[in-house]
């Protein structure tokens, strides 16, 4: 049993995850989850054995000098709770860590532990892959979920994919297998310019957050950053006459693939984040609390004793009809799980599972002339502005 005896009780608490590593192109996810616990000043109350998941040749701790004393970090997954204030107050609880090396079934069961515990109603992770998406577009983001009642209500893509897959893919599925309501957000990330960092789209996973769970996301710098890299981004391309033919050669892709209703969808999102934004939504007064950590064991854990601590019944969750089994929207391809850009004109790159970069000549400053596997694109959504 995980005892979590410093944390009071939690207001409607969304667990949102993010893990360094294969799923995490441009280190969109992990840098999304990052900027949540910095705004709102999370602090850190868990966090799990680095002995127990990680294979420190692979991940290797890292040495710092603390006052003239050596001290040692060690890579792990660390837990944090904010309260995000407002007319309606709610708690996040933060997951931000590395993949883990072994042990995926005890890792994912040791956060469902926290799930439970704490009542978390729902659990949301962020992932993001390398795809054939133009630069110069808003980043495309996909919704998954393999829950159909929940794909249903959320508008949210059922999951279809088959394949080699990462953490995130394994933690929604223990997550199905818990009775807990999960959802996995990807973002594609250009695969030729696909080094960190990448601003536009975290801020473009966190546009997609927002929307999902209801809550104003302060974005800081995120914005400037986001036309600063795109800048920078379009004078390479502006060097190089091949990467630059590409780069318009994937707008036109793009552009021809995009339904008028799909973007009149993506207008009226961005219409009601920017009404949300203006008469000050939630989000607005941070804060935080912490707590000591606790331990889990077992398979995949089920709540089969009844709500955790403090968790309230769960009520119907607003949505679509249920018309609305995939995004209205949708990009160039038929959805995350065919992925992304499927179809007879797909082009390299993956679906989300598989991770970002699938393909083996998948890398930073893969140029136009590069044919990795044939399953690829760019995700179907956009939720994020062009900003």
């Amino acid at each position: 049993m995980i005892e979590l005896e410093g944390v009071p009780e939690l207001i409607d608490p969304v667990m949102v995850a993010a893990f360094e590593g294969w799923n995490d192109a441009g280190d969109a996810a992990s840098t999304a989850v990052g900027h949540l616990d910095r705004e709102w000043k999370g602090e850190v109350f868990a966090a799990l054995d680095a002995e127990d998941y990680y294979d420190f040749q692979v991940n290797r701790p890292t040495v710092w000098l603390d006052g003239g004393v050596r001290k040692i970090v060690w890579p792990t997954t660390r837990l944090s709770v904010v309260r995000v204030g407002g007319e309606k107050p709610r708690d996040l609880v933060l997951v931000r860590g590395i993949e883990p090396s072994m042990r995926w079934r005890s890792f994912c069961n040791e956060i469902l532990g926290f799930a439970h515990e704490l009542g978390v109603e729902m659990v949301v992770i962020l992932g993001a892959l390398l795809g054939d998406t133009p630069h110069t577009r808003p980043v495309p983001v996909s919704g998954v979920t393999s829950d159909a009642d929940l794909a249903r209500t959320m508008d949210l893509e059922e999951t279809r994919y088959e394949g080699p897959t990462g953490i995130v893919g394994i933690l929604q599925e223990a997550c199905t297998h818990a009775g807990v309501p999960a959802v996995s957000l990807w973002a594609a990330v250009p695969h030729y310019v696909s080094q960190p960092p990448n601003p536009k789209a975290t801020l473009a996973l966190l546009n997609r957050l927002e929307d999902l769970i209801g809550l104003r996301i302060p974005l800081g710098e995120l914005a400037e950053d986001a036309r600063a890299w795109q800048l920078g981004v379009d004078q390479l391309a502006a060097e190089d006459s091949e990467v630059a033919e590409y780069v318009q050669s994937l707008e036109e892709a793009r552009d021809t693939a995009e339904l008028p209703e799909a973007s009149g969808e993506a207008i009226a999102r961005e219409f009601e984040r920017y009404l949300r934004r203006r008469d000050g939504g939630p989000g607005q007064a941070p804060g935080g609390h912490a707590t000591e950590t606790g331990e889990g064991s077992g398979t995949y854990l089920r709540d089969t004793s009844g709500p955790g601590r403090g968790r309230p019944p769960r009520s119907p969750r607003p949505g679509p009809g249920p018309d609305s089994g995939t995004e209205p929207d949708a990009g160039p391809g038929a959805g995350p799980d065919a992925g992304p850009g499927a179809g007879p004109d797909a082009g390299p790159g993956a679906g989300p599972d598989a991770g970002p970069g699938a393909g083996p000549d998948t890398g930073p400053g893969a140029g136009p002339e590069r044919k990795p596997g044939p399953d690829a694109g760019s995700g179907d959504d956009e939720d994020s502005s062009d900003d």
